[in-house]
């Protein structure tokens, strides 16, 4: 399959990844803690959605739009955030933000990241993978977007911000499943890179923080993945600001140099200098698959 084809991997290539990664059985792709995509009120209090890191490749791109590919090749996706406050009521009216890195790794709008050959790449001026929609009355906001990829020093993620005027509720990550991301990332040519991945949801440090509330569903449609999380805010509440110094993203304390701690090395480092070694065998199946043990 081309990585530019619309259709997602079929049943019979998955089943074929997992006997690859020794017959681990079938794969989970949701937690169900965070498979909710549909507001409800609800008499017991819903757990808050865990603020995380807004990182270093954060800029308002001035882009309300529902698709933000900007022709940037890979498979598509369409995310769902339900934005509901702790009794499960919709938060229409509120503004989220989303951004990501593309399949290579690399987020628009910023010089100086890395490749996965080592080269300092730039991307100056662009603002792919970035935008932002209203919370409809539904209490959804969606997008159309590409399956991101990875870099050096993190698990497969999303950035996403619940905004209201000029406060932010709500600054947090979204992580996929891992059985999925690695199928995707050692069978489209997009996607595939010489080395394993190091860092897993299971050892990264931003997703063990921040705990169930921040993974992801994911369910196969006929030309697309479709993942869905429910944001629940406290509207009372004013996310943690940071401040990021200025200078090219991998100097020394630069954006490029933080992304959470600990979190590794983010895009502006070199390959090959991640804080984990990669797993393997049995091991790497038992830390990506639900209920596999090595």
């Amino acid at each position: 399959m081309s990585a530019n084809s619309s259709q997602p991997p079929s049943t019979s290539r998955r089943r074929h990844l997992l006997a690859a990664l020794g017959g681990a059985g079938l794969v989970t792709l949701s937690r169900p803690a965070s498979a909710g995509a549909q507001a409800l009120p609800t008499a017991t209090p819903l757990p808050l959605t865990a603020q995380t890191t807004e990182g270093p490749f954060y800029f308002d791109a001035g882009k309300v739009r529902q698709d933000i590919t900007e022709g940037q090749s890979g498979v598509p996706l369409d995310i769902r955030f339900t934005v509901v406050d702790v009794h499960g009521r919709p938060m229409a009216g509120k503004r989220v933000d989303l951004w990501h890195c593309n399949a290579a790794g690399v987020y628009s709008g910023y010089a100086g990241q890395f490749d996965d050959h080592g080269q300092r790449v730039s991307t100056k001026g662009q603002t792919y993978l970035r935008g932002s929609q209203p919370v409809g009355a539904d209490g959804v906001a969606a997008f159309r977007t590409i399956y991101p990829g990875w870099y050096e020093g993190r698990a497969t993620h999303l950035h996403m911000k619940v905004i209201d005027g000029r406060r932010t509720l709500l600054t947090t990550q979204c992580f996929l499943p891992d059985a999925l991301n690695e199928y995707l990332y050692t069978q489209l040519p997009a996607y595939r890179r010489k080395r394993l991945r190091e860092t897993l949801n299971s050892n990264d440090g931003i997703a063990l923080r921040a705990g169930d509330t921040v993974f992801g569903a994911v369910r196969e449609a006929k030309d697309r993945y479709i993942a869905t999380l429910m944001l629940v805010v406290d509207p009372a509440v004013t996310a943690p600001r940071e401040s990021f110094p200025p200078g090219p993203p991998g100097s020394p304390g630069s954006p490029g140099s933080a992304d959470g701690p600990p979190m590794g090395s983010p895009p502006g480092s070199p390959p090959g200098h991640g804080p984990h070694a990669a797993l393997d065998g049995d091991a790497r199946v038992a830390a990506m698959v639900p209920g596999i043990k090595s």
